[in-house]
């Protein structure tokens, strides 16, 4: 295997030639898939420039990385590759038995088998005959797998200086449904040369796809799911790219975060949120959300605030989380002093985010514990942002939720209603505050699981195959207190496609009543209980105040307490585990029709019919 390995690695592989595989195997620590990427992003690297350095083609590890270091050789590339299959073969046969064991009914992150160890398991993308990757496209939807060889130039590019919510461009969707606009990959990144540098987080990455949308010059920081051991680690992986990865305890759990920080070269700086990994298969075979926001540079750097909260003090502690400070000062050491983002903290003082309405909330992996470490993560950073946006629901409202994602949790009542608790904005310490059996003991929240049925799949276009990203498992959904009767059809609003979007949509309504969506121009006064203290209300632009009548989160969480975490302790001292990084944005909404047109699914949605329907469940096939 090891000799084989190496003979692989130096074959003539065409970039067209990872297109004809029926099947895409897709390891947590990657290696396999990644070494064979990695081979063919640097031939491509190499075709594209005249004399690229031997030394930038090294996988290495930064602390080996000296400034006036001599340039390696393909002998010590391929001592490093063999090195690294030595020690994949070995890891391998030593966990051979958890991964034959491990059947693939869990999720895209494998995130919420609470009777997981640290090894991470195996899982298969599979494509039906029909939808090879040489299935045929409409040439408009052409570059949503692939770079743009277009022209266009920069003033010609849509900008989202309000931010802008889009599903992805999609191969099969009905296009009489498929009314609205779309985001491509190719649209996000715009023209390759107008980009200075980028930060990208993905947890399934093909290496060798994504490599085609930037310039081999183009310094690029991307943030993966660690090996199994979940170890911290910062390597050069590609010319001009740096791979970096955050900690997991025990190697357990999953860099699970999607987005893109795109710095162009006129100063503009473009944040992308989405739940799309980078692979093809999600930006053409499957139906994601992306939010896109430009932010200008600011004429003048504002003074550095340690106490700040704010969408881009997040985004800075979520870059401290994720190593990226790390992988800034391996690219600024060595060959790119002049990255527009030299330190994580350049971040809220270079750039203007005075117009970002939305808020940013964010999953590290870990223990935390105090209030001020437990509100900035999971679900109680959920509900300080609710709070934020003046959506907290009151005495006299309750909160609807319609739950919508790709993978199913482990559920109990008492983590549904903690759940709730923040989503109505209400105090978590108050929550801890509750005798724990008089949580235990409560009956599920209003919520909507949404999760499409076997039946919803198998008509969908790609069939069975094409919900190899979305995971049941059969031993959940058996289980005597799962929440069977809250299950609610997944079907996607732009005909038979599946989807791989991650929502949460909340909803106001009046105890005991119906949701009380109003229309966006309509003044009338909701039904509920009218306090002074309890009103939810929002400042517009022109400063006219409305009303909100709920708000909806968009991002890499997936319903499951492995990424909305799980609170403990008391009101002295609470506990906030994580088992996922994990990162989204919250919006509020102010009627009815803004909710329906950012929902990916159908509304209302269709609830499962006892004794007829049940969920997909991968495991059923295999």
């Amino acid at each position: 295997d090891h000799h084989r390995a190496i003979a692989l690695s130096l074959q003539d592989t065409r970039p067209s030639s990872m297109g004809t595989r029926d099947v895409i195997n897709v390891d947590d620590d990657s290696d396999d898939e990644f070494q064979a990427q990695l081979a063919q992003a640097l031939k491509l690297s190499a075709a594209q420039q005249p004399a690229p350095s031997a030394a930038t083609t090294e996988p290495q590890d930064i602390a080996d990385i000296k400034e006036n270091a001599p340039p390696a050789t393909t002998t010590s590339f391929l001592s490093d590759r063999a090195q690294l299959e030595k020690e994949r073969l070995a890891r391998q046969k030593r966990l051979r038995g958890d991964v034959n064991a491990g059947s693939n009914d869990n999720n895209d992150d494998d995130e919420d088998d609470e009777d997981r160890g640290p090894t991470a398991k195996r899982r298969a993308i599979e494509f039906p005959p029909s939808s090879k990757r040489r299935v045929r496209v409409d040439p408009a939807l052409s570059s949503a797998s692939g770079p743009s060889t277009s022209s266009r130039t920069t003033e010609m590019e849509p900008m989202f200086w309000n931010g802008e919510i889009r599903q992805t461009a999609n191969a099969h969707v009905d296009p009489r449904k498929d009314t609205k606009p779309t985001f491509r990959l190719t649209e996000i990144i715009g023209k390759k040369s107008d980009v200075k540098f980028a930060i990208i987080a993905g947890y399934c990455i093909d290496w060798a796809w994504l490599y085609h949308f930037f310039e081999p010059s183009t310094p690029v920081v991307v943030v993966a799911q660690p090996d199994t051991t979940g170890a911290r680690s910062v390597k050069e992986v590609l010319p001009n790219w740096i791979r970096t990865t955050p900690p997991l305890r025990g190697g357990r759990g999953c860099m699970h975060m999607k987005f893109m920080l795109l710095f162009y070269r006129t100063g503009r700086l473009r944040v992308v949120i989405s739940t799309a990994n980078f692979i093809d298969y999600d930006w053409r075979d499957i139906e994601n959300t992306v939010w896109v926001q430009d932010v200008p540079l600011r004429q003048t750097p504002i003074r550095y605030d340690h106490k700040a909260t704010d969408f881009p003090a997040t985004f800075e502690r979520v870059f401290k989380a994720l190593n990226v400070e790390a992988a800034l000062q391996a690219l600024t050491i060595n060959d790119h002093p002049d990255i527009p983002l030299p330190s994580v903290t350049d971040l809220r003082t270079k750039w203007d985010f005075s117009k970002v309405k939305a808020h940013l909330v964010a999953s590290v992996a870990g223990k935390h514990e105090g209030w001020p470490e437990v509100i900035r993560n999971g679900h109680t950073a959920l509900m300080k942002a609710v709070r934020d946006m003046g959506a907290r629901a009151g005495k006299g409202r309750e909160v609807e939720l319609e739950c919508q994602g790709s993978s199913i949790g482990t559920y109990s009542t008492q983590w549904m209603n903690e759940f709730h608790y923040s989503c109505r904005g209400e105090s978590a310490e108050d929550w801890l505050d509750q005798p724990k059996t008089r949580r235990a003991k409560l009956p599920w929240p209003p919520v909507k699981i949404v999760f499409p049925s076997l039946a919803t799949v198998q008509a969908s276009r790609l069939g069975e195959k094409g919900g190899g990203t979305i995971f049941c498992r059969s031993n959940q959904w058996q289980a005597e207190k799962f929440p069977r009767e809250l299950f609610h059809d997944s079907r996607s609003k732009r005909g038979p496609v599946l989807m791989h979007s991650k929502m949460v949509l909340a909803t106001f309504r009046p105890k005991g009543g119906q949701s009380t969506l109003v229309d966006s121009d309509s003044e009338t006064e909701s039904e509920t209980e009218s306090e002074s203290d309890e009103e939810v209300k929002i400042v517009e632009p022109k400063e006219r105040k409305k009303k909100l009548v709920g708000w909806i989160y968009v991002g890499s969480h997936n319903f499951t307490p492995s990424a909305w975490g799980n609170l403990s302790g008391s009101a002295f001292g609470p506990i906030m585990n994580i088992t996922n990084y994990e990162i989204g944005i919250v919006l509020p909404l102010t009627s009815g029709k803004e909710a329906d047109a950012i929902a990916c699914w159908e509304r209302p949605p269709r609830k499962y019919v006892p004794g007829k329907d049940v969920p997909w469940v991968r495991n059923l096939l295999e």
